[in-house]
């Protein structure tokens, strides 16, 4: 798997954690940045890793700010993209499971404690499909743009 990554200078240290893991589960990745602490628009990274996984060059994709809930607003303007902002590995499962979530947005402001659950319940959680993929076909028409 071929995962998209970014973050504003907020999640950077966060950042880090997550390629560690991605590593350790097997995964290729490419960093869309931040690089470094110095600040950045969270919104053209977001648009950067939306873009690289509706293309389908990158699936899925991960994104990290001080909360989460920039990264995944403006992630979920890219058409295409089902953007979940996960708490705990419970959300990240749901977000696979019934909503086909292709990003995962993570809050750096709440430390690495529990990254490793979510981030592994993410990437290894598989849409079900059934029911949910009439919702997840619904969802995408909202899309006007």
């Amino acid at each position: 798997m071929k995962i998209a990554i970014g973050s504003d200078h907020r999640g950077v240290e966060l950042k880090k954690t997550v390629i560690g893991i991605i590593g350790q589960l097997g995964h290729d990745y490419k960093d869309f940045g931040s690089y470094t602490a110095d600040s950045v628009d969270y919104p053209d990274i977001a648009r950067e890793v939306g873009e690289a996984v509706s293309g389908g060059d990158y699936g899925p994709g991960i994104l990290i700010c001080d909360t989460g809930i920039g990264m995944s607003i403006a992630a979920n303007k890219v058409r295409g993209i089902r953007a979940a902002l996960c708490r705990d590995a419970f959300d990240a499962q749901r977000a696979r499971q019934h909503n086909d979530a292709n990003v995962l947005c993570l809050a750096a402001g709440r430390g690495p404690d529990k990254a490793a659950e979510i981030v592994t319940a993410f990437l290894k959680t598989d849409f079900e499909g059934g029911r949910h993929q009439r919702r997840v076909d619904k969802l995408m028409n909202i899309e006007c743009c």
